[in-house]
């Protein structure tokens, strides 16, 4: 709600492509947007201009004939995924000067990279670029991180689209000295000539003559999407007109010779072919790059909506980044299910996924993908070797069973084996076998922790009733039942493999302890078969509970006994004892009592693990998330709250957009809480 006392000035946008864009309302939150046409131009208190667009000068008469203020604005440096035609940007910059690109004026920018900085804000900066190199990040980031191969030594000319408004009218003659001065001033080198994505695309076109450039023969040509980062550590030197590849470069350190006036030329930090308008003076990289990233932009954390500072977009990009180039562009997915198909379109992001139901040898093979491990003995037997792994659901997953086709949060994707199945190593067993732990690593799988345990949050996140210990009863045992046709009790059992004989075992051992059955999930929701026998598992149980919500039944309970069910590692997460009649994941580092591993399993299982260094590999290294929000990759960390904040998310019966899915979770966390009476 608007506050009274100081009311949102109405912005009036005019520009229908700036009236789509899903961010900015959280960029902008002080104005009250306003998308219309002219004839609105009554009930506006400013006139929104988008950079030096044809649309922004309309704008800007509009303005001057109602006698209003004028707002330019612009993508910051930091924008997003994919082009502006593809995502709504993440940072944006509001310049009531100018505009950064346009050097015959001055713009804020200009205004503040020249002021001096404190030693926090020095740091600050320095901390920024090695972050930026670390998550290997630009502008835009849809490219993959691919190793780039250019012949050495070599350095790097920019093309820029035609139009740009910021090559202030620079012209392909003005490219072609750009290109012979890099020819001519390194004349052992190979000159690698970049074209901007957007030519690449299609959509646009640049200032050289392609077929030119490739006849050439100190001339590499690089005409497909290659990010930045993959350029830089593999060129001497960069050329350009005003491209932002000059801001990469000099992030990374490498020398830039600039053509026209850039933002970032003429304060002594590069060679530059024109003389420098005399408002620019040398300056320190730490403060162009603390004005450029900090204090110029304002950033929107794309998960929450809410501002954000740029060290949250950079991260959140690098993931990205990370997360769509870790396996190969063409994959066969074999094995999934119909439901399941657009979640492989999140979940592979970066990936050009194809379907079939069983494997299908092709001209053109790709790497095959299965979901789950029923598909290995048929490729094993086809001598097929590019089976790059097997894909199931991970273990933050839903509110709600898979059974139900409810959404999940989490796949783990295994190029190994896969968790459950002990008959071989995987991945998982890898990581808690191998990884080497960092402290920093260690710390964010204990908060991890804590934070699951206080939500009471486990892998279904089912409601039910309360339930409370008999009293007078010295030790209460809880023994939670599986889907006993479940692919991990066949390959994650040793000698045991039914519930009934669970129960047994357990009786045996605890004749005097008060034992509690907890039927599975989806046996009760009758979406899955009971076991063999499990209607006589009264006969062996004090007790057998239903609905009770399983993270309730663990702080009532003194031990849990678990053939491979996940629900151990559930208890272990709260500090309950196990005992393992199996062999699961998380049996045999030392964690639990184990009463059913094999000689092989517990050959491979030597190393002693920490609890944190369990949850380390189990939750934060091994599992893919996204967001049921963004449909984008995302943390753990994030995956919890959205899980606590699941019916707030809205589904059905209304639009679904980015903006408004955001704006309805965070209206609803603000919104009091009844108080439990």
């Amino acid at each position: 709600m608007d506050n009274a006392a100081s009311p949102r000035r109405s912005l009036l946008i005019l520009s229908k492509g700036a009236q789509q864009i899903s961010t900015l309302p959280s960029l902008l939150p002080e104005y009250r947007l306003l998308c219309g046409t002219v004839r609105d131009i009554a009930q506006a208190d400013d006139v929104l201009a988008w950079g030096r667009k044809p649309s922004a000068l309309r704008a800007q008469a509009v303005a001057e004939e109602a006698g209003l203020p004028l707002l330019t604005v612009e993508d910051g440096f930091l924008r997003s995924v994919g082009l502006g035609t593809e995502e709504p940007p993440l940072s944006l910059i509001v310049d009531p000067v100018g505009i950064y690109y346009d050097a015959t004026v001055p713009s804020r920018l200009e205004q503040l990279i020249p002021v001096p900085l404190t030693q926090a804000q020095s740091l600050r900066a320095r901390a920024l670029q090695a972050r930026w190199c670390e998550e290997r990040v630009s502008k835009y980031n849809g490219a993959r991180i691919d190793a780039c191969e250019l012949p050495q030594p070599c350095v790097l000319v920019a093309d820029q689209t035609c139009g740009d408004a910021s090559l202030q009218g620079a012209t392909a003659a003005d490219f072609e000295r750009t290109l012979e001065a890099a020819l001519t001033e390194h004349p052992h080198s190979t000159v690698a000539v970049k074209v901007h994505p957007d030519v690449v695309a299609g959509r646009k076109h640049g200032h050289f003559d392609l077929a030119k450039l490739r006849k050439h023969p100190r001339i590499h040509l690089i005409s497909d999407n290659r990010h930045p980062a993959e350029l830089m550590p593999n060129v001497q030197a960069v050329y350009v007109m005003t491209s932002q590849l000059g801001f990469d470069a000099l992030l990374w350190d490498v020398p830039v010779h600039t053509f026209g006036m850039p933002f970032y030329a003429g304060w002594g930090l590069t060679l530059d072919a024109l003389p420098a308008p005399a408002r620019r003076q040398p300056v320190s990289l730490e403060q162009l790059l603390h004005a450029a990233l900090v204090e110029y932009p304002r950033y929107v954390d794309p998960e929450t909506g809410a501002p954000c500072e740029p060290e949250t977009v950079l991260a959140w990009l690098g993931l990205q980044r990370r997360m769509r180039s870790r396996l190969p562009h063409d994959l066969q997915m074999v094995g999934f299910s119909k439901w399941k198909q657009p979640l492989v379109l999140d979940f592979f992001n970066g990936s050009a996924p194809r379907f079939s139901p069983s494997y299908r040898r092709s001209k053109t093979p790709a790497a095959v993908v299965t979901w789950g491990c029923q598909h290995d003995s048929l490729l094993a037997q086809q001598k097929y070797t590019n089976h790059l792994g097997r894909v199931e659901d991970g273990f933050l997953r839903s509110v709600g069973l898979g059974a139900k086709k409810t959404r999940p949060l989490s796949w783990v994707f295994d190029d190994l084996g896969i968790y459950y199945d002990a008959t071989r190593p995987s991945r998982l067993e890898h990581l808690l076998q191998n990884e080497p732990w960092t402290s920093g690593l260690l710390q964010r799988a204990a908060a991890l922790r804590e934070a699951i345990c206080a939500a009471g949050v486990t892998k279904y996140n089912l409601p039910g009733t309360t339930w409370k210990r008999p009293a007078g009863v010295a030790k209460v045992i809880l023994v939670p039942g599986q889907v006993e046709s479940d692919a991990s009790i066949r390959y994650g059992a040793h000698r045991i493999r039914r519930n009934l004989d669970l129960l047994k075992a357990v009786r045996e051992r605890h004749p005097l302890a008060w034992l509690l059955y907890k039927p599975h999930p989806e046996v009760l929701a009758g979406t899955r078969e009971a076991g063999d026998g499990e209607e006589r598992t009264s006969d062996w149980c004090n007790q057998v509970v239903g609905d009770v919500p399983f993270h309730q039944l663990l702080s009532e309970v003194d031990e849990v006994h678990v053939l491979t069910s996940q629900s151990g590692f559930e208890a272990l997460l709260r500090g309950v004892p196990v005992t393992t009649y199996g062999q699961p994941f998380y049996a045999g580092w030392g964690l639990t009592r184990d009463l059913g591993m094999s000689p092989e399993v517990q050959a491979r299982r030597t190393r002693r693990l920490s609890l944190d260094e369990l949850v380390a590999a189990t939750l934060i290294r091994y599992p893919t998330y996204v967001s049921r929000i963004t449909r984008k990759f995302t943390t753990p960390e994030r995956t919890l709250i959205e899980i606590q904040n699941w019916d707030e998310v809205p589904t059905q019966g209304r639009p679904t957009t980015w903006r408004e899915m955001i704006q309805h979770l965070v209206l609803s966390a603000l919104k009091p809480r009844p108080r439990n009476s």
